[in-house]
């Protein structure tokens, strides 16, 4: 951990993490390698269950076949972790089925036994001392609770010593608030992680750095100009949505209440929540349940994902835009979102046309006026925008889109970045 970052407390915030130096865009703040981690199930075989290294002809777990690594290197330091696991996958098989949280939960109980000391992810912050936020969790948040211990002890009983319910509960609710999701490139999910010194950092909607990941180790970056003794802060969520909605998550999932610029003025609220030009405007009303119908089709559609055909959430998303189109501009970001949603289901689908129409939708307003200059969301769609125009031989359009992803990547991720290795051989490809 260099000596740019230090801990303090923040008025009104509690701890918080505030730099040492000056800091330029682009500037490397920190590192932090993972507590512990573990690999999404969908992505096995194509990244290392170690070091979550993406590539081809990774060597096979020789006894439940389900897990794979680089080479033995990465096998054996896996395997105190993976032992949890290996001998569950086989005898439970398509029953098995924890969630990610309560893998890492697991994981977390062997890490403290095995290094009862404090570890170099901890540097800033240990561990215990995160923040559970038990007197506020409500009825449904401690049934879910109570759900994850019970598969703890159904899938993790050979191999762990369990502490006393209230203590599990503890360490759950303390992993929902402080664990971290690891994605790629294009911002696909390949699984969660714990990294204590990161989880210092404190919320703003208008944040001043950035976290990505190179493997298991989170990289800390800044995205503005920072002053020495100024706080450092991230976005903990995503920044497209009007400020109701991000106030609405922060509560729902970190129990506070932001105070940042954006949200004391909500000066980009109009602009996120644009209405038709058309004749004469909507009347508020039809405004008001619109948006109330938008907030509705979101989380029906986030359910529906889990049990409808790529067909019929194709058709959740077409609707749903016709419908709000009577009031909502393109732009609006309930329109974007839904743009995005039926994106995903075309590149699932491989309809490669119908993806590529909704992304050319998106970028502007994305890239425009709904996120901050060096935005992960931003890059990630010049990328699927890129890939998809090389895909589709157009590569002039291609070359272009995956520039501008690259001009984004390389203060976000660092030049020497294996995703930007990766990008420049498909430009050069081309």
């Amino acid at each position: 951990m260099p000596a740019a970052a230090e801990r303090f407390l923040s008025e009104g915030k509690g701890r918080g993490l505030q730099t040492r130096k000056d800091l330029q865009i682009g500037e490397l703040l920190f590192t932090c390698p993972a507590y512990t981690h573990v690999l999404t199930v969908n992505e096995r075989g194509n990244h290392c269950e170690h070091c979550f290294t993406r590539k081809e002809a990774l060597a096979k777990c020789g006894r439940c076949k389900l897990a794979f690594y680089c080479n033995a290197t990465c096998q054996k330091a896996d395997w105190p972790m993976h032992k949890l696991e290996c001998s569950s996958l086989s005898k439970f098989g398509q029953n098995w089925n924890p969630s990610e949280t309560v893998r890492l939960v697991a994981r977390i109980l062997v890490k403290q036994k095995m290094h009862p000391e404090k570890t170099p992810s901890e540097e800033l912050l240990s561990v215990d001392e995160f923040e559970s936020h038990l007197d506020k969790l409500d009825n449904e948040k401690r049934e879910l609770i109570e759900s994850d211990i019970a598969a703890l002890h159904h899938f993790y009983s050979k191999h762990l010593d369990f502490p006393d319910q209230a203590t599990l509960i503890e360490l759950f609710a303390k992993v929902n608030c402080n664990g971290f999701t690891i994605e790629d490139e294009e911002l696909s999910h390949l699984g969660s992680a714990i990294f204590p010194s990161v989880a210092l950092m404190n919320h703003s909607c208008c944040p001043n750095v950035i976290v990505t990941y190179k493997g298991t180790v989170a990289e800390v970056r800044a995205v503005k100009r920072i002053d020495p003794g100024e706080e450092i802060f991230t976005s903990y969520i995503d920044l497209l949505y009007p400020t109701e909605d991000r106030q609405d998550r922060l509560r729902d999932s970190y129990f506070f209440t932001c105070d940042c610029r954006e949200c004391a003025t909500k000066a980009k609220d109009k602009e996120k929540l644009e209405v038709t030009k058309y004749n004469e405007p909507p009347k508020p009303e039809a405004v008001k349940d619109m948006i109330k119908y938008a907030r509705n089709i979101i989380e029906e559609f986030r359910r529906a994902k889990h049990y409808k055909t790529p067909s019929e959430l194709l058709e959740i998303c077409e609707l749903s835009l016709d419908k709000m189109g009577s009031v909502f501009e393109d732009n609006n970001v309930y329109m974007l979102h839904m743009m995005y949603q039926a994106m995903g289901v075309c590149l699932y689908m491989q309809d490669w046309d119908g993806a590529l129409r909704y992304g050319q939708k998106i970028i502007k307003p994305y890239s425009s006026k709904h996120y901050p200059p060096y935005s992960l969301n931003v890059a990630s769609m010049w990328l699927k925008l890129g890939r998809l125009y090389m895909g589709l031989e157009h590569h002039s359009a291609g070359a272009k889109a995956l520039r501008k992803a690259l001009a984004i990547m390389e203060v976000v991720h660092g030049k020497d970045h294996p995703y930007i290795f990766e990008i420049k051989k498909e430009l050069e490809e081309k």
